[in-house]
């Protein structure tokens, strides 16, 4: 939410609403009043986001470790200042919100156009002026301060009302954000993250007292004053005739001021007027063009009155306390003990989309960093949506109605040539594992190590990679988590070519070990925009791994799933540009000759995966100012095979099977029959099965390539 031309105004027509003050001087006095009370700040963390994000490289996909790095020192900063933060993040899109979150969807769109358009013009990434957050950094921020020890919140309804309810209930020092609704809100005081000078510990607070004393008003006009002013709730379009009267009725007092000034003092002289009560409201609810929604307005006002307050602009005895508050007895999961757990996994920001499933069927996912003029690659709402019907079909196993039909799920995911003019209809699909889809309790609230391992199968069979239960389990947790998104993507996207895999996998080896120094340090001379997209693709497949993760009992550990273990924005533009141009292995990995056999690997590894499932890896280098001819000389022969027409797995035998020599960094002995129901091809292939014959899992001493895990 947040007023348009609130904060300009306030800052430079009412000097008096904006002090600078000292957040460790103001903790040291709220220690002294109340001795019994630590100084709490509520953390809006969307609204500090772009704040946190200070890496010089955004376009590439993020720069996970830096970006940790900076939230460890946010963190403690505050606690060198004896402050305890809580974060509260958006958990919920609110229907009467929706058509402004779809609104700015579509105008996102058009800014990621324009960074596209910068990036194949210039092969640079584009100015701050054009910062657009790397995709998925609102999921990942929960999980990261999470992963610090902070205390974080996801929010049942709006998160600003939350964090302005918390602000008050909590008797917190003060509210950390960017958003003027703060200054609505009758609540804590009201800090600006924009102007936080961390290593000072100063910022400007905002006084709402004093903001009324500049206009006239009373702290409970603030509602009606935003209301009036244009919000999320009431669009300006219907104020436009209103202003003008106002306008007309009250001349500016200042020609210094601009059109918007001049609009707010006009409507705070015209509230100032009027007598202070619910009749008041509804003559304006009858001046104003409502057309059918005459409540608009109080539902506005009502919107901002926080627990246990009343506002003089509403009915006597009218409370905000039991809003929003109605979602469990809604809930489509039938199970209500289920229904309550995820609840409460949500709130503590433990999981993701699981709530907004078993609630109401309806979830969002914001923009991602993809060109709509990149027919090849498509977007990620449509790669990951059958990995999606899989996980609704175990969230709602227990809703299917009579005939056994799924009830259905709303998405509004933003992708290219969607008008999100209605959410997207999304059935959910009955995976193919055996013995059917496991119940929520069993997958949630059942123990022993046979669940677990019933846990992974259902967790891999999302991903049409059921059987390859044994092989995956003996992978790294982290590696694991990245060939099940390259397996994934290799099937679903056809354009994927062997260059692509090797820079996914040798991404994977060189990032171990990197510190955040190391990763801030690298240099790149252009940027690819195909990279571009294949970075945030790779980044949502994450999300769509957590998704899974939190809905089948968390079969992984969530901290393997993270982006700061796995991937690195330049690194991988590196590595994809070096794959392209066609350059040895020995520079793909960085000299490291350790990592040669564990590349061939894994990379085996997958393109055996997709073999069984009759994908076969075409080479194809990019043009774009790349090498696209084949250069002779000076190639490793092991790498040599990467740039012929498709990849064959080292030491293939139609009889044998698939044998790997030596000792192996992933593996130990083991037999399996990779198969399954893939995306591409629904059919089973028996004929095509073949057996992994793998070397201890644990090497000799002499030679320990577990050691960069």
């Amino acid at each position: 939410m947040g007023i348009k031309g609130l904060q300009w105004f306030v800052a430079n027509t009412c000097p008096d609403a904006c002090t600078m003050v000292n957040l460790k001087e103001m903790a040291e006095k709220h220690h002294i009043n109340h001795p019994d009370s630590p100084p709490v700040i509520v953390v809006d963390a969307m609204g500090c986001i772009r704040h946190w994000y200070t890496p010089e490289s955004w376009v590439c996909g993020g720069q996970w470790q830096e970006y940790l790095a900076n939230l460890q020192d946010f963190i403690k900063a505050f606690m060198a200042a004896d402050i305890k933060l809580v974060f509260c993040f958006d958990g919920v899109v609110e229907q009467k919100k929706r058509d402004e979150w779809v609104k700015r969807r579509l105008k996102n769109n058009k800014e990621i156009a324009r960074i596209f358009q910068f990036l194949k013009s210039y092969r640079q990434q584009p100015g701050r002026g054009m910062f657009f957050i790397p995709s998925g950094l609102a999921t990942f921020t929960r999980f990261a301060l999470k992963s610090l020890g902070q205390e974080t919140i996801c929010s049942l309804q709006e998160a600003d009302y939350e964090v302005a309810s918390y602000g008050l209930q909590n008797n917190c020092m003060g509210i950390l954000g960017q958003d003027t609704d703060y200054l609505i809100y009758n609540t804590s005081s009201y800090f600006s993250i924009d102007k936080l000078s961390l290593d000072r510990m100063v910022t400007v607070m905002y006084s709402r007292e004093n903001l009324c004393h500049a206009l006239g008003l009373n702290i409970t006009d603030l509602p009606l004053f935003a209301c009036l002013l244009g919000n999320d709730i009431v669009p300006e379009d219907i104020l436009e005739g209103f202003w003008q009267k106002c306008v007309a009725s009250c001349p500016p007092k200042s020609q210094s001021y601009d059109k918007r000034a001049n609009t707010i003092l006009a409507v705070a002289s015209y509230i100032s007027r009027v007598p202070c009560c619910y009749g008041s409201l509804k003559d304006l609810e009858e001046m104003l063009p409502l057309a059918s929604d005459k409540k608009l307005l109080y539902r506005g006002v009502e919107s901002y009155i926080l627990p246990g307050q009343q506002s003089p602009w509403l009915p006597p005895g009218v409370s905000n306390s039991q809003i929003h508050l109605v979602k469990q007895e809604t809930a489509i999961c039938p199970d209500q003990e289920i229904f309550q757990l995820a609840k409460e996994q949500h709130v503590r920001a433990e999981n993701y989309m699981v709530y907004n499933v078993l609630s109401n069927g309806e979830v969002e996912c914001s923009n991602t960093l993809e060109d709509e003029l990149d027919t090849e690659l498509p977007g990620q709402a449509l790669i990951y949506r059958p990995v999606r019907q899989h996980i609704y079909s175990v969230l709602l196993e227990s809703g299917k109605d009579t005939c056994g039909a799924y009830p259905i799920v709303k998405e509004w995911f933003v992708y290219f040539g969607n008008p999100m003019e209605q959410p997207d209809l999304v059935q959910p699909m009955q995976l193919d594992i055996p013995g059917g889809t496991p119940s929520l309790r069993t997958l949630w609230l059942t123990k022993g190590q046979e669940v677990q391992t019933l846990r992974y199968r259902t967790f891999l069979a999302c991903f049409h990679l059921q059987d390859m239960v044994e092989e995956f389990q003996l992978l790294d947790p982290s590696v694991a988590a990245v060939c099940c998104l390259l397996i994934y993507l290799t099937l679903q996207v056809d354009s994927l070519s062997l260059e692509d895999l090797n820079a996914f996998v040798a991404h994977t080896l060189c990032l171990q070990g990197k510190s955040a120094a190391q990763l801030a340090g690298l240099q790149l001379a252009q940027v690819d925009s195909r990279a571009v997209q294949l970075g945030s693709l790779f980044i949502r497949g994450l999300t769509t791994l957590i998704m899974a993760n939190s809905s089948l009992g968390f079969p992984m550990n969530m901290n393997d799933l993270m982006p700061w273990k796995v991937f690195d924005g330049k690194l991988f533009q590196e590595k994809y540009q070096q794959s392209h141009r066609g350059c040895s292995l020995e520079e793909l990995l960085e000299g490291n000759g350790s990592l040669h056999m564990q590349f061939q690997n894994l990379k085996s590894f997958i393109c055996e995966a997709c073999m069984v499932k009759k994908r076969t890896i075409q080479s194809r280098r990019r043009g774009n100012g790349f090498i696209t001819e084949m250069q002779e000389g000076g190639r490793e022969r092991s790498f040599q095979q990467a740039y012929t027409t498709s990849f064959v797995p080292p030491y293939h035998s139609q009889n044998r099977g698939f044998q790997w020599r030596g000792s192996q960094p992933y593996f130990y002995g083991s037999e399996a029959q990779p198969s399954g129901k893939g995306h591409r091809d629904q059919r089973r292939h028996q004929g095509q099965r073949r057996r992994f014959q793998l070397a201890p899992r644990w090497p000799n001493k002499q030679t320990n390539y577990w050691s960069i895990f």
